[in-house]
């Protein structure tokens, strides 16, 4: 069974589409990008912050997904900004530290992004 699934605590989409789907055990995020989700502003400050705000969300929203960062198996990062990953990169390290394992990560350089962000993030998470 394939369920789309939303949450209070994330920015309202924008855009037709489903914030989190379910199938089977596996949960896939769309991509996600640095909004506050009272203002629906994008977060100021460069890469690093944005990919704080995105984890933030992130980590905002599970409770409501049944879900939670030791299910995350895997995450994309998109950014037009890979000459400042390791701001990006120091943001996802404050998230993910010695006591949490990281999940599998992809990270790709990209020309644009919705609403001028500078990341992205998608996530998926298995849950048995």
């Amino acid at each position: 069974m394939i369920e789309a699934l939303s949450s209070s605590n994330l920015p309202a989409p924008r855009f037709r589409y489903s914030p989190l789907i379910k199938a089977g055990p596996f949960y896939k995020t769309a991509g996600m990008i640095a909004l506050d989700k009272d203002s629906g502003a994008l977060e100021e400050g460069g890469a690093g912050a944005e990919t704080a705000k995105i984890l933030a969300n992130l980590v905002q929203a599970l409770p409501d997904f049944d879900i939670s960062l030791a299910e995350l198996v895997s995450a994309t990062i998109y950014t037009t900004q890979f000459e400042n990953f390791a701001d990006i990169n120091q943001a996802w390290e404050q998230v993910f530290t010695e006591d949490i394992r990281a999940p599998a990560r992809t990270a790709l350089g990209v020309s644009a992004l919705p609403l001028q962000a500078t990341v992205e993030i998608e996530f998926m998470f298995y849950k048995s």
